[in-house]
């Protein structure tokens, strides 16, 4: 097994640590966060980074970098305090790739992709038109990280849609029925599959299987 060291790490040049260390911690969802702002101006850009942070209340969390192209996506949430997170497709995958491309701001990603905005009623702020499951989430809270200057955005999650297609009658939903892929490092995108599946437990409960085909 290769062995590289911390040492070693620093002196890589940038790409070639991005590309590691950004690997290295393992696969990652593969989303597309879509903003709006108070002019109208749309941005769309994809991220790697969207956590589950709790279910009671709601909530998620992502990373943005201040001096990189997700400036558009902090500035944006932060003028109207909402934006979508909308899960990337296997078919989609070019065309999400291509909002990692660093626009000026008057240029919206919509524009220079196949990429459809989407709207619902009552709701202001686009969705990825085709994405089989869409989030509308509104800002709650910050956190500066100081280690590497990066801001931790944490929001609620106001409304969920999803393809019925993908739901069990326990709620979960079963992604790869969606073509959803995800992310390995900053460009790698694979095509999960369900392998197993198991049933809430605990020490004084044996390990169950729950029927992968039960709806």
């Amino acid at each position: 097994m290769k062995h590289i060291s911390k040492e070693i790490i620093s002196q890589m040049r940038r790409v070639e640590k991005l590309n590691l260390i950004n690997s290295c911690t393992g696969f990652k969802s593969a989303n597309l966060i879509a903003t709006k702002s108070i002019e109208g101006d749309t941005n769309i850009t994809v991220f790697s980074n969207v956590t589950y942070l709790g279910s009671s209340p709601s909530l998620i969390g992502f990373v943005v970098h201040p001096a990189s192209i997700s400036t558009d996506t902090y500035k944006y949430i932060m003028e109207t305090g909402f934006f979508t997170v909308n899960h990337i497709t296997v078919d989609m995958i070019t065309d999400a790739h291509h909002t990692s491309i660093n626009y000026k701001t008057e240029i919206s990603e919509f524009d220079k992709s196949n990429l459809e905005e989407e709207y619902k009623d009552g709701i202001n702020i686009p969705f990825v038109k085709g994405s089989p499951v869409q989030l509308y989430c509104k800002f709650v809270n910050e956190y500066t990280i100081k280690e590497n200057n990066t801001i931790h955005i944490i929001a609620s999650i106001e409304h969920v849609f999803y393809d019925e297609d993908l739901e069990h009658k326990d709620g979960w939903l079963q992604l790869d029925k969606g073509n959803i892929v995800a992310l390995d490092g900053v460009d790698g995108y694979f095509s999960p599959k369900l392998i197993d599946r198991f049933q809430y437990t605990n020490q004084d409960i044996q390990m169950k299987h729950i029927d992968k085909e039960k709806k």
